[in-house]
């Protein structure tokens, strides 16, 4: 064989992504944008979309203390209305999903035949994850499973306080951060990639529609799914900030005050409109430090501080326990899951559960999945469709649940068969002091109160620095870089709105703002899965056609380089996939 010429393949297999499998279109991604002042804007989106959020918070700070009420009603709304399509959609997601990779698209590589990758498999978890759910978990992860061991779901019907009340605890818990909310991520975040990496178009929702809209992604109705995807990330991405500066401004209470006997921090809307914007700060300098310089070495800080304080509670708390619970939980969680997914509770018991928390949830996963899905599109380039479904449904939701049953696990074993603090400081404090009361039980708590504090600042900030980016992305025509200035202007426009509807609403208006941008992304994603599945297809198509063997073979010849066809490669699914030789 030919000795390789490894820029002349790179060079051959992008001209025949090109040639092969780009659409016939003069236009590229911000061809039409305003540039200057250090900014690089699409000229409808970005200003469209900064005079709605702008209207959005004058109208919550006009309404005053009324805020409250309105953010009540409208979340009672769709929670009360819309919850049954919350279910099915995400359902209908995951099946989707699992789909692409089972069966003949999985061999298909985001980017081309030809495809490398740019990040390790380490920093690439570490990115997605961090991005995915990290303040989530920190927030949750003790004070969900404590509320269901004291108002146990209807599903189950377990009597609370009992074993049977903490082994449905930790299934429901299960439910809500298994795989259900990374295989909404995963939806997004494959359409997201295919489309700009194999497509050439630009990095934004508008792009997923090609199949449906062809040219007119680059008119009105590009513009308008594009604003409500900069609406839903906007302020899903708010709820998350709110939570995880809640947990901070507690951690940095609990642990100064109660636990290591300082002088106490406050507690109150005040001090956290503060510290988001001490971390804001942060975070603008991170965003403008760039993917490579700052947000991936601090996602890998998170994965570093999260398996470091995740192994301390394995090692000095009930280690047999929790992996006991585990093992169980799991059980529950696998055995339950086809009819925990479609259960409503409109025929019986258990609405509550499913209006208050896993409609939420859902909501809330949706609308972070814009941020979310583009971000893990942005870094995945090079890998295969089957690849990439494992690395962000099941990896994730293998971990989430261990970290769920180690902390969760030991706040059961502390309720049952230890003292019970943890559980009644919960009821008489709060969610966000859960987790720090929980630690105190163990050797070096105060240790782990730091630590666990340090990690929610750490995924604030790479959880502002991501959503900045995408935000960039969408606001300028799906460039996939964008100047310094911009980057900076949106993370502090997420702060920026985050400290407005805490301060208007607390953590109620978050929730409810993450629930009503939800809804209407919901209806966008369940087009998703058909135009992603028209792009998959049509890809599938010309790499099985002689139109493309033939091309492949000039280029052998033309170039003097080998390029391997599923035909040649023992250990590829025939008719797959096609690949460059290494």
């Amino acid at each position: 064989m030919a000795e390789r010429n490894d820029d002349s393949v790179g060079d051959s297999s992008d001209g025949l992504q090109v040639e092969l499998f780009h659409p016939d279109s003069d236009r590229e991604p911000g061809d039409t944008n305003i540039q200057g002042l250090g900014f690089d804007i699409h000229p409808v989106v970005f200003p469209v979309g900064l005079l709605l959020i702008g209207a959005f918070m004058t109208a919550t700070i006009l309404l005053g203390d009324q805020a409250g009420a309105v953010f009540s009603s409208v979340r009672s709304f769709f929670e009360g209305n819309f919850g049954w399509f919350f279910l099915l959609g995400v359902n209908l997601f995951i099946i989707t999903i699992t789909y692409f990779a089972l069966g003949k698209y999985g061999q298909i590589r985001i980017g081309g035949v030809n495809a490398e990758k740019e990040f390790s498999d380490l920093s690439w978890m570490a990115m997605l994850f961090s991005a995915g759910m990290g303040i989530g978990l920190m927030f949750f992860s003790v004070s969900e499973p404590l509320y269901y061991f004291q108002t146990v779901p209807g599903f189950f019907g377990a009597e609370a306080g009992t074993g049977a009340a903490a082994s449905a605890s930790m299934a429901q818990t299960f439910f809500h951060w298994g795989f259900h909310p990374w295989a909404i991520y995963g939806l997004v975040g494959l359409g997201l990639a295919f489309f700009s990496f194999n497509r050439g178009l630009p990095l934004t929702f508008r792009s997923v529609f090609w199949p449906l809209l062809g040219e007119r992604i680059y008119g009105w109705p590009g513009h308008i799914i594009d604003l409500v995807t900069v609406f839903a990330t906007i302020f899903g991405l708010s709820a998350s900030l709110g939570f995880g500066v809640a947990q901070i401004n507690t951690g940095l209470s609990y642990v100064g005050g109660d636990m290591l006997g300082l002088a106490s921090i406050p507690v109150g809307i005040g001090p956290q409109v503060l510290l988001i914007a001490g971390i804001t700060a942060i975070a603008a300098a991170s965003v403008a430090a760039g993917l490579d310089g700052g947000v991936k070495r601090l996602s890998t800080l998170n994965l570093y501080l999260m398996i470091g304080l995740l192994g301390f509670l394995i090692i000095v708390g009930p280690t047999v326990y929790i992996f006991g619970t585990w093992v169980e939980g799991l059980g529950a969680y696998f055995g339950s899951l086809l009819s925990l997914s479609f259960f409503t509770g409109t025929l019986g018991e258990g609405a509550g559960t499913v209006n208050a928390w896993t409609v939420f949830y859902w909501a809330w996963w949706i609308s972070w999945s814009p941020f979310v899905g583009m971000f893990i599109a942005r870094i995945s380039k090079g890998r295969t469709v089957r690849e990439f479904v494992i690395g962000v449904l099941f990896l994730p939701s293998l971990f989430s649940t261990l970290w769920l049953s180690t902390f969760g696990g030991a706040a059961m074993f502390n309720s049952l068969q230890g003292n019970g603090a943890a559980l009644a400081t919960y009821n008489e404090l709060g969610q966000t002091v859960a987790m720090f009361a929980l630690l105190e039980q163990f050797p070096l708590g105060a240790v782990a109160g730091g630590l666990a504090t340090l990690l929610v600042i750490t995924f604030f900030v790479t959880s502002s620095d991501s959503g900045s980016l995408v935000i960039d992305h969408l606001t300028s025509g799906g460039k996939h870089d964008v100047p310094k200035t911009q980057r900076i202007f949106w993370a502090v426009t997420e702060g920026a709105v985050a400290a407005v509807l805490l301060y208007a609403g607390g953590l109620g208006a978050l929730q409810t703002a993450a629930i009503a941008t939800g809804f209407p992304f919901a209806v966008i994603l369940v087009l998703m899965c058909y135009t992603t599945y028209q792009g998959l297809q049509t890809e599938y198509e010309i790499l099985e056609s002689e139109k493309f063997a033939d091309r492949v073979q000039d280029m052998t010849v033309e170039d003097d380089i080998d390029m391997i066809t599923p035909d040649d490669d023992p250990a590829s699914d025939v008719g797959d996939d096609v690949t460059s030789s290494d």
